[in-house]
């Protein structure tokens, strides 16, 4: 029912489906990225930042050998950590990945977060002051640092590149002096955050989104729920999305993914649970009515759905997006 994947500008094809790997543990990330291949999944979604990319490494070579399959039959995406930010720091960065990820290339890298922190030490990836809070690297130049993702493209490193939580503003800057136009933007996105601006302004760039945390994250450790603008919605239980769900038979998560990929927006869901990856990943075999949809549509709430803010310190730094 519908495309697996997503034609991108850079010429390449995205899967709409894919496996995030935030807060997986490291050690056991090798058996679920075997597990998520096994049962269909073709892009992996990972991270600098998550501390867990040797994980992925693993797990993608212990399936590639088990199977015979190819490399290029899987979209791997990985991030440029803030503290990589600055001149020749992409580069490093990149090339520090794809050694833990036992790769020649990603297929797809993103600039993580339009806030850029002073680099004390590449094994520290969030450095912070005697208060806790970050040590902002207050020169960040995106246009810059967008001149080198190009030039990560020309040496083969990655075959494209794209942007992570960035506003419209400064997106609009690096497009207005890209010389290779960003291909996809991952930001968070659920049903009562659908970005709608967003969304208009990407579509009319050519620019796919990814939603990250499509179910809101429920799971996400109470830290990140404190610095919330609200409390996290639980959308699993969502009156609308379990009445939709009960109509097709399936569960709730997978109507709220069901609701992006039929947009041809780009979901990752995280699990390390094998029943739910696969339950996740079981997205394809019944299609939401146009009637279904506008009520998904209708549960949107604007910038109060928002649940990811700003980080302490951050809103200090120039680039802070929100």
């Amino acid at each position: 029912m519908g495309e697996k994947s997503v034609p991108l500008s850079s010429g390449h094809r995205m899967p709409l489906l894919g496996l995030g790997c935030w807060q997986s543990p490291i050690d056991v990330l090798k058996e679920v990225i075997v597990t998520a291949l096994d049962l269909g999944y073709r892009h992996i979604d990972t991270a600098f930042q998550y501390k867990n990319e040797e994980g992925v490494g693993d797990g993608i070579q212990k399936w590639l050998k088990k199977t015979g399959s190819n490399r290029s039959e899987i979209f791997v995406v990985t991030k440029l950590p803030m503290i990589g930010m600055h001149a020749g720091g992409i580069e490093k960065c990149l090339k520090m990945s794809l050694e833990r990820l036992r790769l020649d290339y990603v297929d797809l890298y993103l600039v993580h977060s339009p806030v850029g922190l002073k680099n004390t030490d590449y094994a520290n990836v969030y450095p912070v002051n005697e208060k806790g809070l970050p040590i902002l690297d207050e020169s960040t130049d995106h246009i810059a640092i967008w001149k080198e993702m190009e030039n990560m493209v020309d040496k083969g490193l990655t075959k494209s590149i794209g942007l992570s939580n960035f506003n419209i503003r400064q997106m609009r800057k690096i497009c207005a002096n890209a010389r290779i136009q960003p291909a996809v933007h991952q930001v968070e996105m659920h049903a009562q955050f659908q970005q709608f601006p967003m969304q208009e302004f990407c579509k009319s760039r050519n620019i796919v989104l990814t939603a990250y945390s499509p179910f809101a994250s429920p799971g996400r450790p109470s830290s990140y729920n404190a610095i919330a603008k609200r409390p996290v919605p639980n959308l699993l239980e969502d009156p609308v999305v379990t009445l939709v769900a009960e109509r097709h038979k399936v569960t709730t998560a997978q109507v709220l993914l069901r609701f992006f990929v039929q947009q041809d927006i780009v979901v990752i869901p995280k699990s390390a649970n094998p029943q739910r990856i696969q339950t996740n990943g079981d997205v394809w075999k019944f299609t939401l009515s146009e009637v279904e949809m506008a009520a998904l549509k209708s549960l949107d709430r604007g910038e109060d759905g928002r649940t990811f803010a700003a980080l302490p310190g951050f809103e200090d730094h120039p680039e802070c997006p929100w």
